[in-house]
C-alpha cells in the first residue's frame, strides 16, 4: 500500500527495484547470513572468531537496509507528477545557476536508478528554493560555503525514468 499524499517520488521501475532488493535482503540474504553465523558460532571461541564477527556485522548492515527499505516504501508516491511546469519532486528540471545551465532530477537517489543525472532533494539548499516554483521564476539560496546563489527555473518536466 502507498500514501500518495507524501513522502518519497518514485517512478514504476525504481519501487520495483526497491521492492525486490527489499525481498532479497528479508529473504534469501537474511538466511545466508544466518548460517553463517551458526557455522562460525559451532567454531567455537566467538572472542578470536573473525568469521563470526564479520557476520555480526554484515547482519547489523543488513537489517539497517532492511529498516531504511521499508520506511521509504511506506511512504511513498508511484507514478508521474502533474506537467504543469511547477517544481516538484519527481521533475526533471533544467535551471540557470549561477550563470551556468544544469538539467538534474529533482527528487530522491532512489528515483535516478542508473542515469548518470545529478539528483537534488527538496530538503537541500538548492531544491527548498526551487520546490514549488514554476518555468520562469527566478530565487536564490545560500550554499553550505556561504554564498548567495540565483537560480532560474528554465524547464519543468515530469521524470520518466
Amino acid at each position: 500500500m502507498t500514501d500518495t499524499t507524501a513522502g518519497t517520488w518514485l517512478t514504476q521501475e525504481a519501487y520495483d527495484r526497491l521492492s525486490a532488493e527489499l525481498e532479497d535482503l528479508k529473504g534469501s540474504r537474511r538466511d545466508e547470513i544466518t548460517r553463517r553465523i551458526a557455522a562460525a558460532r559451532d567454531e567455537g571461541d566467538l572472542k578470536e572468531n573473525g568469521g563470526y564477527h564479520a557476520a555480526r556485522e554484515e547482519q547489523a548492515k543488513n537489517e539497517a537496509r532492511v529498516r531504511e527499505l521499508e520506511a521509504k516504501l511506506r511512504n511513498v508516491q508511484i507514478g508521474t507528477p502533474a506537467d504543469d511546469g511547477v517544481v516538484e519532486p519527481g521533475m526533471l528540471v533544467t535551471a540557470l545557476i549561477a550563470g551556468d545551465e544544469e538539467q538534474f532530477l529533482f527528487g530522491s537517489r532512489e528515483m535516478a536508478g542508473t542515469t548518470d543525472l545529478s539528483v537534488f532533494s527538496p530538503t537541500s539548499p538548492l531544491g527548498a528554493a526551487i520546490n514549488g516554483r514554476s518555468v520562469g521564476d527566478t530565487t536564490s539560496y545560500t550554499a553550505p560555503n556561504g554564498r548567495e546563489i540565483e537560480a532560474k527555473i528554465l524547464a519543468a518536466t515530469p521524470y520518466a525514468g
